[in-house]
């Protein structure tokens, strides 16, 4: 791995210093030598940190094999303080050089009193991260994106910009209207408020009410029902929906507190509202197809339309996700957006 940067001794200043070490060493195994030694990052952890290949140039020059040149800058090179704690040769005549421990973590220590460089403009950005689905478990694959995510945020705020940490959570659609529908008539006792329950048992819930929901014709429509009374705003629908969003949300904060991991939760939900205003901007601007009686964005170079707008007239994915930039961009000022999405999550 090449060495961080830092104010005092930034990569920058670590080649140069690295250039004149080798180029120093390089002009006394061969004096006639013009111009500076080649230093180039290793292409490989196994050979070093950086590499140096004036030795294949110097062949002609020196009329020597490349190896026995290699050698000879070796045995030149000043490293009387340690800062190399390797130098071999590799191949037909390649240097290759790591810088030893003590030096790397005494740049580290120098960066770290120094702080962090002043960005020349300090940007706004979103990192989405985690983002796990009510009345399910994390799996693997949002722990990843809640890993990478958590650094990214804060490298981003360490180098001095304005974050914000969003949690994508799924919390909306047609799944909730099933999930309650068998929660009112199998365990009402939790809607009402009558017995404690955790985020395992809403998802067994959650895996009975689907296939309930697939095997069970009376079932389906009562929970299609639920759907139409949860978006409508009923209050028992509503009610029923936000426990099942905190009996989650109580479950994916443990995992968060361990980790020490900090965000903001803004679901799908949120833009629920904004959906029709974006279909109307996006059919104002004459980028919509009708496509089987729904509305589709064709974007260049996709073969699949975003559908925004359902041929029932419900919202999907897509137009949440749009709504969700839309709003990122115009109303949070964001400048950079970064989505971290593990493979799992797909």
């Amino acid at each position: 791995m090449v060495p961080s940067s830092s104010k005092k001794m930034n990569e920058s200043n670590l080649i140069q210093k690295i250039t004149t070490l080798l180029t120093a060493a390089s002009r006394k195994a061969c004096p006639e030598m013009t111009g500076g030694a080649e230093i180039t990052p290793a292409t490989q952890e196994k050979f070093g940190h950086y590499q140096c290949n004036s030795a294949m140039k110097l062949t002609k020059i020196a009329k020597k094999p490349p190896r026995e040149i290699a050698q000879q800058i070796i045995d030149k090179i000043d490293n009387k303080d340690g800062f190399f704690s390797k130098i071999e040769i590799a191949g037909p005549g390649f240097i290759n050089l790591t810088i030893s421990s003590d030096h790397l973590s005494k740049m580290l220590d120098e960066a770290l009193r120094a702080g962090p460089p002043v960005p020349a403009k300090k940007e706004r950005i979103i990192v989405e991260f985690s983002s796990p689905n009510i009345a399910k478990e994390m799996h693997v694959g949002h722990l990843r994106s809640t890993i990478i995510g958590e650094c990214l945020a804060r490298l981003f705020e360490y180098l001095g910009h304005d974050v914000l940490r969003l949690n994508h959570v799924g919390d909306w659609g047609t799944q909730f209207g099933m999930l309650i529908t068998y929660m009112r008539e199998e365990v009402p006792e939790v809607l009402e408020g009558k017995k404690a329950t955790d985020l395992p048992a809403l998802m067994e819930w959650y895996r009975a009410s689907k296939r309930r929901f697939d095997e069970d014709e009376s079932f389906k429509a009562r929970a299609r029902k639920g759907v139409v009374a949860l978006q409508s705003g009923d209050p028992e629908a509503k009610k029923a929906w936000e426990m099942v969003c905190e009996i989650s949300r109580k479950g994916y904060n443990e995992v968060y507190d361990l980790l020490d991991v900090t965000l903001k939760e803004r679901g799908e939900s949120f833009y629920n509202p904004m959906l029709s205003d974006l279909v109307h901007d996006l059919e104002q601007k004459g980028l919509v197809t009708p496509s089987e009686g729904a509305k589709c964005l064709f974007l260049e170079g996709y073969k699949i339309p975003l559908m925004v707008q359902k041929s029932d007239g419900g919202f999907g994915y897509d137009a949440t996700d749009l709504a969700a930039m839309n709003q990122r961009v115009k109303d949070e000022k964001a400048e950079r957006i970064i989505v971290i999405t593990d493979a799992g999550q797909s």
